[in-house]
């Protein structure tokens, strides 16, 4: 299968994206109903259960959904993701243009800063600099964030971003430090 994981294999085995647009706002709403059950589950704040809440809420998004991307580790504080090289986000063939490099490179900044959020948080990206050091070529992108400084208001982020050709060779083809907001969406105070 190569040394990225097929993007369409990720699709086939995932939830359909209706179902994770009402997965994510479930988790928001901090209950969550199993299709075949009638009894809500309550999500405790085990790190698991915060990790599962947290890629379920990232890939609900569209752009996610738009670019492939999919989680290859979470780890409180450390996250890894990777998209396929696809031609419709090219600037010449096998070569991704820099959207595709910044967007995975955020994805996975700010997806670690989210890891270590209490219950009940989200965070958005306020501030992002991606400095691109080698072309985005081969058949994935690999993406690897992590925690720089975590504070209640703000966290800082960053993230080392990969090209990996079909051997699963690594070249390092961008870097970003960003800083996301921390919101409280549980409902108490700011």
């Amino acid at each position: 299968m190569g040394a990225c994981r097929s993007s369409e294999l990720a699709r086939q085995t995932s939830v359909s994206d209706y179902a994770l647009a009402n997965i994510a706002r479930r988790i928001m709403q901090r209950s969550f109903h199993h299709p075949t059950e009638t009894t809500p589950m309550t999500f405790s704040s085990s790190p698991s259960n915060q990790l599962d809440a947290l890629q379920a809420l990232v890939l609900a998004m569209p752009m996610a959904q738009t670019l492939g991307l999919r989680f290859v580790s979470v780890q409180p504080g450390q996250v890894e993701m990777e998209i396929p090289v696809r031609e419709a986000f090219s600037f010449r063939p096998g070569q991704l243009q820099a959207t595709a490099v910044f967007a995975i490179a955020d994805f996975a900044a700010v997806a670690a800063a989210g890891s270590v959020l209490p219950p009940g948080w989200l965070n958005a990206t306020v501030d992002a600099t991606l400095k691109i050091v080698a072309p985005a070529k081969g058949e994935c992108l690999r993406a690897r964030g992590r925690v720089v400084d975590a504070g209640r208001l703000l966290t800082v982020c960053a993230s080392d971003v990969f090209a990996v050709d079909s051997q699963g060779q690594e070249t390092l083809c961008a870097t970003l430090l960003g800083t996301a907001r921390n919101i409280d969406a549980s409902g108490g105070a700011r």
